[in-house]
């Protein structure tokens, strides 16, 4: 991959059965997206809407690959994002549709909701090579929702919704994964998932799409296991599932599903969450399909993809992390799912 940088941008994943592509959206200097083109990825989505995962287009640590999981075809796309125009890199197969992926130092691991399980594959500069003996399976039934690695590379996180679940693995220099830990989670439906860099672990609770009962719980991790800190602080909405971290460890952002708003968590110094504001920035006040988000890489924007009305809404990040609109941008598809931003 070249070393140079490519311009600023959000990408969403067409979720498309018959050719799964990538909408690039370019971003100008005040967050204004612009140019939207999509490019074909090599595999195939599941083609329904609303791809229950946080992950499935995710970048690389380094900001210069994507990953997109073909949900359909059953692989992995890598997608070098290193220069002017994105470049297709070619598929990886993994196992039954994948749905989240991570990377830490060239070390990839997807997470499968077919199979269920996770496996192994490293990052190199042909594309992505699968390390053998790597696949782990998930309890069946368990219907994982997300996999990501700790900060430093030293475990791999998995959340079970059905099994209200968090499955830690220690990872080897081999990049191979060690005996599980499986802890209950705080709250109902554990779903998406952010770590702090100092390893405080955030996880959001769907509490089974209950009207008003989302939550968010946090934890502490050593030595590859999961420790509760704050456990279930409520936010009033309903069906949270995906979460982000704000540049500078001190705030969460949560999506709300079922009503279309974000919510704001401070986080203390010792990993402690506080409900700062339920409705910090809001796509269509009353509507479902929030979903997916992400920061830019300076923290100075937020994007979230609003599936239903498949558009991508964005806001500037202020002082104490206050929310401020700064647009729409639609016409995507009716499956579009995952969103990444550079």
């Amino acid at each position: 991959m070249r070393t140079d940088r490519a311009p600023t941008a959000v990408y969403v994943q067409s979720n498309e059965r018959d050719g799964n592509q990538v909408v690039v959206f370019r971003t100008s200097p005040n967050g204004a997206l612009s140019d939207p083109g999509p490019i074909a990825v090599g595999g195939g989505g599941d083609g329904v809407p609303h791809l229950a995962s946080q992950g499935c287009t995710t970048l690389t640590g380094d900001g210069r690959a994507l990953l997109v999981t073909n949900a359909g075809s059953d692989d992995v796309s890598l997608v070098a994002v290193d220069g002017a125009a994105p470049r297709a890199m070619g598929t990886t197969s993994c196992g039954s549709a994948p749905k989240s992926a991570t990377e830490h130092d060239g070390l990839v691991y997807v997470l499968n909701t077919g199979d269920p399980s996770v496996c192994g594959m490293r990052l190199t500069a042909g594309g992505l090579e699968p390390i053998s003996g790597s696949t782990r399976a998930l309890a069946a039934g368990s219907d994982p929702a997300q996999v990501g690695f700790s900060p430093d590379g030293s475990a791999l996180v998995v959340t079970e919704r059905s099994a209200n679940a968090i499955v830690s693995y220690p990872v080897g220099s081999d990049g191979l994964l060690g005996e599980p830990l499986k802890r209950s989670s705080s709250g109902q439906t554990p779903y998406g998932f952010a770590f702090t860099d100092d390893g405080t672990l955030l996880v959001v609770e769907a509490f089974g799409a209950a009207k008003g009962k989302a939550a968010t719980s946090s934890y502490a991790t050593e030595g590859g296991d999961v420790t509760p800190v704050s456990a279930s602080i409520g936010n009033g909405r309903s069906e949270i599932c995906w979460a982000v971290v704000s540049d500078d460890n001190r705030y969460l952002y949560t999506t709300n599903f079922a009503d279309s708003g974000i919510s704001r968590y401070a986080i203390g110094d010792d990993g402690s969450l506080t409900l700062d504001d339920p409705a910090a920035g809001v796509g269509i006040e009353g509507h479902t399909g929030l979903r997916d988000e992400d920061l830019t890489s300076d923290g100075r924007f937020l994007y979230a993809l609003d599936a239903d009305s498949r558009q991508v809404f964005g806001w500037s990040v202020g002082a104490g992390g206050a929310l401020s609109a700064i647009g729409s941008w639609g016409q995507l598809p009716a499956t579009a799912a995952g969103l990444a931003a550079t």
